[in-house]
């Protein structure tokens, strides 16, 4: 198979004063033996090299044409920890212009490597042309020194008023990876706070923030940003990986800030992190948010983005899993407009711990059966290749529920890659819903890891994976953000936990840090179990099923149900609406896609809107919720025109946009209305 990229390089060691420099893309860096600088369009950083240590110097939005920094850092950042030696380190930079992995958008790549006798330091500095965020990675010196939270008892207020009160030692060095000397006097910092497991828990996102003037504190998360309240500009802080419950290389805390100095200082090794510069505050912040992600996983639109079904939904589990059924679900999704048919959990001849049929394996799948992932015979004695084929045939895919081995550390990640690899060749599967990870360990996230960068790059990017987040340790939102859509939710209408109020406001709260796209997001058969809601007005059964696929349409769609076992409203109402959205979904999934109007609660006026990257056209959709009012107004974030056509799409209502305003009318409750500006 031919390598997906080409790779240009070089390789420089200084020995002189004199720069060089590289460009690739309008990407550019330029280094010496007392400075590096990396940047684009969008952003410059620089950082002072003294003995192979780095010191932040500079961080300017060219956007806004904002500095950032008022003074180099008080300690070099990336910093090892401990008290590295103190010698002259040899400094060998290498460059590349290409791909680090088939999904990406091209880069340009800066590695530096700082050799000495006692330690080496390396470290990566990778930017995109459409991001304001440089990505950097760090290893070498000493293990990792976790830091440690100051001593309360030498900060107690005693009623004695002094000048300058207690703070961090600034003199002491502690392992850290940014440490920002912060200009701009007036700053609002706020620490985002993601929840996955969403078998536990249901409210996902928890927001705190501080106007400080000399409170110092420390909070663990992977989003932190900063923002100048006088002007909307701002720093978005991002650790590119597990949420902190999850990761195998722990920190107490990832965000310390002086507040009377305006220092903030990131922290923890072992995980790759961006500082993103954004303008026009929270529109401009998901905007900056969500180009990023889409450097890492370019968005496709033959790729991304799928209305997938799965057969879990309907709670028979792998009860009537077999050929025969699945071509009927292939047929009833052909009709309703699924892109993608994915058969669930029973597929293969071994059985799980979630299987009608009995108490089976978990996790440790090859040691219970070293044919666990073998097609059932009795129930797909013809294999998968009928299915796959049949799927083809109504122009849509075939999709697999996978579990990769967690014994030993996932140490059967190669035989797991093989096995969707050969699926891949021979029958032609390109989607795989992966569950039951354990990622107890450093080695077991090295292995996963590895899995998944296998198929990728075997499969030039192809294979899409839905990475589930409702149990577990694992990656979550931000740990593999390049290997596909997060598998969100697992919610039944069996046990009374579907409320599409409560599925659309975890995608609203999340879609201020999370690309939509990257969420699989369900909406369930609300004539199922009807009985168990009884008189609730917001129950299921009292949405029409536009309106259940309409909340999820501006993220990745899931049909959580038996398509075969949907009633005729569901074929009458959705199709029509699925035909629009696939016209507009490249659109939507390409522009900044923005939560709009109140959180939804039930009772909201509420939505989303994705303006295009060029500013001048909008798609919208527009939920009236549970209250009294049948017209709401709202501005379109990031759109430049003030008067504009509106185009109705889909739904019940219309709308109009003059003066900076868009005016919607929906006159009946739990109803949308899908819209067109421009």
């Amino acid at each position: 198979m031919k390598p997906f990229l080409t790779v240009l390089a070089a390789l420089f060691t200084i020995s002189t004063a004199l720069a060089e420099r590289v460009e690739h893309l309008g990407c550019y860096a330029e280094w010496s033996e007392t400075e590096i600088i990396v940047g684009n369009a969008l952003v410059e950083r620089k950082w002072t090299v003294r003995d192979g240590l780095l010191t932040a110097s500079s961080l300017r939005d060219k956007t806004s044409d904002t500095e950032w920094l008022r003074q180099p850092g008080r300690q070099p950042a990336p910093y090892p920890g401990g008290e590295p030696a103190n010698e002259k380190r040899k400094l060998a930079f290498t460059t590349e212009k290409r791909k680090l992995s088939p999904v990406e958008e091209e880069c340009l790549l800066v590695k530096l490597v700082a050799s000495g006798v006692k330690d080496t330091f390396t470290y990566q500095f990778q930017i995109f042309p459409k991001s304001a965020g440089v990505n950097l990675r760090f290893s070498g010196g000493e293990a990792p020194v976790s830091p440690t939270v100051e001593n309360k008892e030498t900060q107690k207020p005693d009623g004695i008023e002094q000048a300058n009160m207690a703070k961090p030692d600034p003199k002491k060095p502690i392992q850290a990876l940014e440490d920002l000397m912060l200009a701009p006097q007036h700053l609002r910092y706020t620490q985002v706070e993601l929840k996955d497991q969403t078998d536990h828990h249901d409210e996902l996102v928890f927001e705190r923030e501080w106007l400080p003037l000399n409170d110092n504190f420390e909070v663990a998360c992977n989003m932190f940003h900063v923002e100048n309240p006088m002007n909307g500009n701002g720093l978005i802080f991002l650790k590119v990986g597990p949420l902190p419950h999850a990761r195998p290389v722990k920190s107490p805390w990832d965000i310390r800030v002086a507040g009377e100095g305006r220092r903030l200082t990131f922290v923890g090794s072992g995980y790759p992190w961006t500082v993103v510069p954004y303008q026009e505050g929270r529109a401009g912040r998901i905007a900056a948010m969500q180009n990023f992600q889409r450097c890492l996983r370019q968005y496709q639109p033959q790729r991304d983005g799928m209305f997938l079904s799965n057969t879990w939904g309907d709670r028979n589990r792998d009860s009537r899993i077999s050929e025969e059924f699945l071509l009927k679900e292939v047929e009833a999704g052909s009709r309703l407009g699924v892109d993608v048919v994915q058969v669930d959990d029973g597929w293969q001849k071994g059985k799980t711990g979630n299987s009608a049929f009995g108490k089976g394996a978990w996790g440790n799948f090859r040691s219970a059966d070293p044919e666990f992932w073998k097609p059932h015979p009795e129930r797909f004695p013809n294999g998968l290749k009928p299915l796959v084929d049949a799927a083809k045939q109504k122009g849509m895919k075939f999709g697999l529920w996978f579990g990769p081995d967690a014994e030993n550390d996932m140490a059967n990640w190669e035989k797991d890659a093989d096995m969707l690899l050969s699926a891949f060749d021979k029958e032609g599967v390109e989607y795989v819903k992966i569950d039951a990870v354990e990622m107890t360990s450093p080695a077991a996230e090295v292995n996963l890891d590895k899995f998944y960068n296998k198929v990728l790059e075997k499969t030039q990017g192809r294979v899409v994976f839905d990475a589930d987040a409702t149990a577990g340790l694992r990656p979550g939102y931000f740990g593999s953000i390049h290997v596909g859509p997060i598998f969100l939710e697992n919610r039944y209408t069996d046990w009374k936990r579907y409320w599409p109020h409560h599925t659309l406001r975890n995608l609203w709260t999340l879609g201020e840090y999370v690309d939509p796209v990257r969420l699989r997001m369900e909406f369930l058969n609300q004539t199922r179990h009807a009985d168990k809601y009884k008189d609730d007005p917001l129950a299921p059964a009292n949405y029409p099923p536009d309106t259940l696929f309409a909340s999820v349409m501006f993220a990745s769609p899931l049909g959580w149900f038996e398509v075969s076992n949907l009633p005729d409203e569901y074929f009458k109402s959705i199709p029509n609406l699925v035909s629009v959205w696939k016209k507009e979904r490249e659109a939507i999934f390409s522009g900044s896609i923005i939560p709009i109007g109140q959180v939804p609660d039930g009772h909201a006026w509420t939505g989303f809107s994705s303006v295009s990257q060029d500013r001048k056209s909008a798609r919208l959709v527009i939920f009236r919720e549970l209250n009294q009012a049948e017209t709401w107004s709202t501005e379109i974030p990031l759109l430049t025109a003030k008067d504009a056509k509106v185009t109705i799409l889909g739904g019940k209502g219309s709308a109009t946009y003059e003066n900076g305003t868009l005016k919607a009318t929906i006159p009946d409750t739990l109803q949308y209305v899908f819209l067109k500006v421009e």
